[in-house]
Order: C-alpha cells, then structure tokens, then sequence
C-alpha cells in the first residue's frame, strides 16, 4: 500500500481531522508483526541519505507537527537516528528570541532550510505562526491568516529554487491517549523532566488547536509540499507509516552517485605500488615519523 495515497491532504481539499481515525493500524495488527518492515525501511533510508549526500543536487525536509505528547521526538529518535550525522539536523522552533521578533515570522526558518545533499527534520516549524498564535491570539486575525499564503510562497521557493523535497507530517493523537501518555510522564522518573504546567493548559484549547491544524493543513497541502495525517497512537504504526513514505519519496528522487573525478586505473597501479612498497619494506622505520 503507498501510505501517501492514504494519508494525505489533498491539495485544495476541506479537512475534517474527525474523519481520521488516530487509532487505525490498517492491516498491520502488532508491533510485532510491524517491527521488521520498519527496521526495512530504517535500513533503506540510511543508504539513500547516503545516495542523497552524494549525489549533492537534492534536499529534503520533513516537518512535523503534533499537539503536545503526539511523538514528534520520539519519531526522530525510532528513525532517523540510524542517518549519518554529516548529512542531517534537527531544528526546533519554539517562542522566538527577541532578535527573532523582530523579524518577520519566516526569518527564523530561512536559515534551517536543507541545503543540497541534507536532510533537516522541523520539530515544530513555521506553522507555530499559525496555529499557538492563532489560538491564543497572540496576532491579529488580518496578520496571522494572510501567513498560509506566506507559507506557500516560502515552500514552493525552497522546493523550485532550492532542489527541496517537503514532507509534512500531522501526528493525530486523541485526548484520550494524550492524557495516557501524560500519565508515563509522571509514572517513569526518566520522564519526570519532560512535564509542563503547559501540558494541562495547553489541553484546555483542544478544540481550537484542531480547528487550527484543520484549516493550515488544508491551505498549505500543495503538490510539492504535501501534508500528511498520521494516526499515531499506535506508536509503531506512525513509525511505519512515516518510515514507508520517507523511503518512497527518497527512492522517487532518482539519486545518484557522482562520477568519479580521477582516473581509476592510474590510482589502481599507484595503490598497486604503494602496496608493494608496504611488503618490501621500501618505507624506512624513520620516514613515517618525519613529520614530527
């Protein structure tokens, strides 16, 4: 099954987040059952990072988004953490700085954007502008709802001229499954640290914040920046799902190695020789410390 079909937001499409069920698991019914595919697609995406990398020509961003406890750390450390390091970061956009303020909302973002050959994951992004800033009105209404189109302009510059490829991801978690996980939180002491007063009153506006994602989604889902919800109760199914249309996308991508810039078979006769020299000793005791 291509999970891009299935999950995403059609461009220009009405969004209705109750239609998407965040506990659905498709036909996979365990972790179990679901854990070696994942490993599968862990494994591609660190061969084609490399292939990206190399090849030097294409970036690729992958933004995620979730009300709080919806995964988005979690799903950075289960699947990109096997990526070479070189190549990827992650960049996480909460309350600006007072320098950023000042600043119009997109300054900030800018500067993170992929170059060629990197991968760079949002935990959080530039729809904070339209969604805690809309909710708690921290803007105007005439200045944070002309952003969607600001949104746009800024994804189709970095995909038409910078080589960006765009994923976006919505982690759909119900309240009842926040509400469970906020319980780990205060269960586990490994887990203490990441309480918040916010938690709870950041719950308060659940209906407002899915009112916000609803509209930003459906007004910023384009062809080559596409959203997708996720249903992410199910951990491993969010890991699945997102794993599977990462690798699709970067398989899509027509990624190549670049040609060599030597002459292969000068350098094999000098490797050839140097070999040679290496068994016969050519190499004196004191020549490899000169340099000290």
């Amino acid at each position: 099954m291509d999970w891009r079909d299935k999950y995403i937001v059609e461009p220009g499409a009405k969004l209705r987040l109750a239609d998407y069920d965040p506990s659905d698991t498709g036909k996979n019914k365990s972790h179990e059952e679901a854990l070696p595919k994942i490993k599968e697609h862990v494994e591609r995406m660190a061969k084609l990072q490399y292939l990206l990398y190399a090849d030097g020509s294409q970036g690729l961003l992958i933004v995620l988004q979730a009300l709080d406890a919806g995964g988005k750390d979690g799903t950075i450390r289960h699947l990109f953490s096997g990526m070479n390091p070189q190549g990827v970061s992650v960049a996480c956009f909460k309350q600006p700085t007072p320098i950023e303020h000042d600043h119009d909302f997109l300054w900030r973002i800018h500067a993170h954007a992929p170059p060629k050959g990197h991968v760079v994951i949002f935990n959080r992004s530039h729809y904070e502008d339209v969604l805690v800033v809309r909710v708690h009105k921290l803007v105007p209404r005439d200045i944070w709802s002309k952003r969607y189109d600001e949104i746009n302009e800024f994804e189709h510059l970095l995909a038409r001229d910078g080589n960006v490829r765009i994923l976006k991801f919505y982690l759909h978690i119900s309240p009842q499954e926040q509400l469970a996980r906020f319980k780990q939180r205060l269960d586990d002491p490994s887990r203490n640290w990441k309480i918040s007063e916010s938690d709870y009153t950041e719950r308060e506006y659940w209906p407002q914040y899915l009112e916000a994602y609803e509209e930003a989604l459906a007004r910023t889902s384009t062809k080559h920046a596409p959203w997708f919800v996720v249903p992410s109760n199910h951990k491993w199914f969010r890991d699945l799902v997102i794993s599977r249309i990462v690798v699709d996308t970067l398989d899509e991508m027509g990624l190549k190695l670049p040609p060599t810039r030597v002459d292969l078979t000068q350098i094999a006769k000098k490797y050839h020789a140097a070999v040679a020299e290496a068994k016969n000793g050519a190499l004196g005791k004191g020549d490899l410390g000169k340099g000290k």
